[in-house]
């Protein structure tokens, strides 16, 4: 049964191009972007909870030295946007909210990159693969009619493209459980920053702060 479905497979390839070559270039795109997401988020795993009763705890006491060096050694997207807010807390108070959107609409397009990709490619494969299916069929009835064969050669014509379907939705399935579980992923950041904002925002109104050196 593998060297069947392996012999067809590799018949779909080679006489059936014109789908094999678009579904392939799109398996490589998503394979490619999902492990490239997946250690991009992984370098960017931090303790939030942590790390903002610190920050807290800092700009209570009015220590902003001391809290854009705590952002600077969390590292990561979290301590880049929290250190940009600190300085716009010690230097921007008064267009702050506008300024710290900013830092964040900038680092969310980094948390999003490829993902509008694997979403067009989970959208795009299954009629890819379908079309290759489509062309397959009409290539076996006109055989069929030229040659005047039986069931059995529409059988196994049919069945051979059928393998661009089959092939097309496997890549669109990886692309889009992926791009859903990464667009999950960018939504926990993006709630991180919401909390960094209403942290930094109940600063705002209170005394000027010290300036960070």
């Amino acid at each position: 049964m593998e060297s069947i479905f392996f012999t067809y497979f590799m018949e779909f390839m080679v006489h059936d191009w014109f789908a094999s070559v678009p579904i392939t270039i799109c398996s490589v795109l998503t394979v490619a972007f999902i492990f490239e997401r997946y250690f991009y988020y992984q370098k960017n795993r931090r303790d939030v909870t942590s790390f903002i009763h610190q920050l807290q705890r800092e700009l209570e006491s009015g220590q902003l030295q001391k809290a854009q060096a705590t952002c600077s050694r969390l590292g990561g997207v979290i301590g880049e946007v929290a250190e940009e807010g600190v300085r716009l807390l010690a230097e921007q108070k008064e267009d702050f909210s506008k300024a710290f959107d900013i830092t964040v609409g900038l680092v969310t397009r980094k948390l999003e990159k490829h993902l509008p990709i694997l979403g067009t490619i989970g959208a795009t494969c299954p009629f890819l693969g379908l079309f290759g299916t489509v062309v397959g069929v009409i290539f076996t009835l006109n055989q069929l009619g030229a040659s005047g064969g039986g069931t059995p050669i529409v059988v196994l014509g049919v069945a051979k493209a059928l393998i661009a379907t089959g092939y097309g939705l496997i890549v669109a399935i990886l692309a889009v459980i992926f791009n859903n579980t990464y667009t999950n992923i960018v939504k926990g950041y993006n709630d991180d920053f919401a909390l960094l904002k209403l942290l930094f925002l109940s600063f705002v109104a209170s005394d000027e702060p010290s300036k960070v050196h």
